[in-house]
């Protein structure tokens, strides 16, 4: 129905027709830029420790339930070949849900340790995607901690949900991933990067070739948990064999292989670049790519 020239005109930023059209897309930018701010802002949230990884590795529980029901009566009664299949799946999922309880725990060591540290501020707050799989391991430890924690959502065509241990207040639903990609970086101070697919690796190497080009103004500690699955995933030796990269920008990222060894890494690097005072930028490309 045609509006009418009495009815009240909306003024321009309480008008959902412009805010999602093309020309309003500036300033949806702008408020994904604007609104997360002003939330940690509230929160008191100085710096965070980015966990990445599959959304898909479930938690030894839920993979041990699934197991199981295909041990059960109407789990036996699927056609056999199905049967088999869903089966080796089940157990596959088993076995990786082991970076689940890692993820899980190194969360809960790195809280409790951030909770100690004399500030006003909450520093290295633990911060992930915002879904299930690791992301979901990472806020439940965290939260397991008694601390706040922060997901990072995106809104996608088929629907991912939040997990149940975000913070309410630190629960962030973006429409971009660059403006995402964004919050994920601007505050951290360390990335872990757990076992995972095609998403894992893009925020990873975003990282590295920020860190490899000096175009970060701080020390980003990146642990790459796992060297068994990324050995598989990941050659850097080819890399630097050819020639595409520098020995040096193997010191970029440091690998763990258990919760303890990836948190002791997490303490004395934090420490080290984010703890002591010490210039915010490092003097050198060479500081730079210490390994901490």
């Amino acid at each position: 129905m045609p509006r009418s020239s009495h009815d009240p005109v909306p003024v321009a930023y309480l008008n959902p027709a412009f805010l999602e059209s093309a020309d309003g897309r500036a300033i949806r930018i702008l408020a994904e830029y604007l609104e997360p701010l002003a939330r940690f802002r509230r929160q008191r949230i100085q710096d965070t420790v980015v966990f990445f990884g599959s959304a898909r590795f479930p938690s030894r529980a839920e993979a041990a339930r699934r197991l199981a029901r295909l041990e059960s009566p109407e789990g036996k009664a699927l056609p056999r070949q199905q049967l088999r299949a869903e089966r080796k799946l089940a157990e596959k999922n088993l076995d990786l849900s082991r970076y689940y309880e890692d993820a899980r725990k190194l969360a809960t060591l790195l809280t409790r340790w951030a909770q100690r540290l004399p500030s006003r501020r909450r520093r290295f707050v633990v911060a992930t995607g915002g879904g299930p799989g690791i992301m979901e391991a990472a806020n439940r430890g965290a939260r397991e901690a008694g601390g706040v924690t922060i997901g990072l959502n995106i809104r996608l065509p088929h629907e991912q949900k939040p997990n149940p241990y975000i913070t309410p207040a630190l629960n962030f639903e973006f429409r971009y991933f660059f403006m995402r990609k964004f919050w994920f970086a601007y505050p951290a101070k360390a990335l872990v990067i757990f076992p995972g697919g095609f998403g894992t690796l893009d925020e990873l190497f975003e990282i590295l070739t920020l860190a490899q080009t000096d175009k970060l103004a701080k020390k980003i500690l990146v642990i790459i948990y796992g060297r068994e699955y990324w050995d598989q995933v990941m050659n850097f030796q080819a890399l630097l064999q050819a020639g595409a990269i520098s020995p040096s920008d193997l010191d970029l990222f440091r690998v763990a292989d258990s919760p303890e060894e990836a948190f002791e890494r997490l303490r004395v690097g934090l420490t080290r670049f984010h703890l002591q005072q010490e210039p915010a930028r490092p003097e050198s490309p060479e500081l730079a790519r210490t390994r901490p």
